[in-house]
């Protein structure tokens, strides 16, 4: 069914702001496939609020589907926040009477989310080398919060994700010798169980929310939460591919890894090896490359049209290089 976004967003200003609330903006951001984002604001009787929507655009199916209701995304976010995590406010659920369908609203958090930018903008220059113990900090403030029993969240360990992502790469039929070496190597290497924690699951940069002046100011995008090891957290903002031009800069193009596990440790957060790290990290360049190159193949098989996907695909060369550093330096 199509929905009428911004008249929805016009009658769920009135339901937030009070008879006589205005709509005084609303500009989609982005949307893919099924997900929708949508800055809007209106003035109403608390006077004016600047707001973001998010929204699910098809029907979600959770025995299918890898990332989480966005029900559940929304009583994360409020669950970490109201343990310290740095975290948008969750304004409103929305529900049948909103028209909307699945969907939440948070208040806007203003700052940067384009990594290149982060790492790269003079903008950014006095408060960047701050960023990766920050980062750490943030991330105790996800892996101290208890994951409610009721959301059923997935728990994944190292060998789960080898056996789910070597499966997927199996069934692509391709032969790529640095990704069969990197998933013999992994495997010798699963470090030991540890108890899991509520995971973010994204957490790198592009989906942080940066100020100029302060610093991270708001973790995003809560789609891929799960249960887990806390390293696996660290490890992905630490893959090479969300450096954005700076590999020499371990943790998000930005900083170093002894910053982002001092952080966390000052924090509150127990000592994590820097090895447990960076087998994630390897783990995540490996996922990320078999992930591009399944986005190759929907677009070569006429799965898919769109010149992202070929363009993305072109990236598994970029990973199988990350491997050979990684795999020649060990963990």
């Amino acid at each position: 069914m199509t929905v009428d976004v911004r008249a929805a967003l016009e009658t769920l200003a009135a339901r937030l702001g009070g008879e006589g609330a205005k709509l005084t903006e609303a500009q989609r951001l982005s949307g893919g496939a099924s997900m929708e984002t949508w800055a809007f604001a209106f003035d109403g009787a608390g006077g004016a609020e600047r707001l973001i929507l998010r929204r699910r655009s098809v029907p979600f199916d959770p025995e299918t589907a890898r990332s989480v209701s966005l029900q559940t995304e929304a009583r994360l976010i409020q669950a970490t926040g109201a343990n310290g995590a740095r975290v948008p406010t969750v304004r409103h659920i929305c529900d049948d009477q909103d028209g909307l369908g699945e969907a939440y609203v948070m208040v806007r958090v203003d700052g940067e989310t384009l990594g290149r930018k982060i790492t790269s903008d003079p903008r950014f220059d006095a408060v960047r080398p701050a960023l990766a113990r920050q980062c750490g900090e943030a991330l105790w403030g996800i892996h101290k919060t208890p994951p409610p029993a009721d959301m059923n969240l997935k728990v994944v360990d190292g060998t789960i994700e080898l056996d789910r992502y070597e499966e997927v790469y199996r069934a692509t039929g391709a032969q790529r010798p640095i990704l069969e070496l990197a998933f013999q190597y992994l495997r010798k290497h699963v470090p030991a169980p540890v108890e899991p924690t509520l995971l973010h699951g994204d957490f790198r940069n592009g989906n942080i929310m940066f100020d100029p002046q302060a610093g991270v100011a708001a973790v995003l995008d809560w789609e891929l939460a799960h249960v887990g090891d806390p390293a696996e957290d660290m490890g992905w903002i630490c893959t090479n591919s969300w450096r954005f031009g700076r590999p020499d800069r371990p943790v998000g193009g930005f900083g170093d890894y002894a910053d982002l596990l001092e952080g966390y440790r000052a924090a509150g957060g127990r000592a994590i090896e820097l090895s447990r790290v960076r087998f994630w990290q390897m783990l995540g360049s490996l996922r990320w490359g078999v992930m591009c190159l399944t986005m190759y193949l929907s677009w070569r098989d006429g799965m898919v049209k769109s010149v992202e996907r070929p363009m993305i695909g072109r990236r598994v060369s970029e990973t199988e290089a990350d491997l050979v550093v990684l795999l020649e330096e060990g963990l």
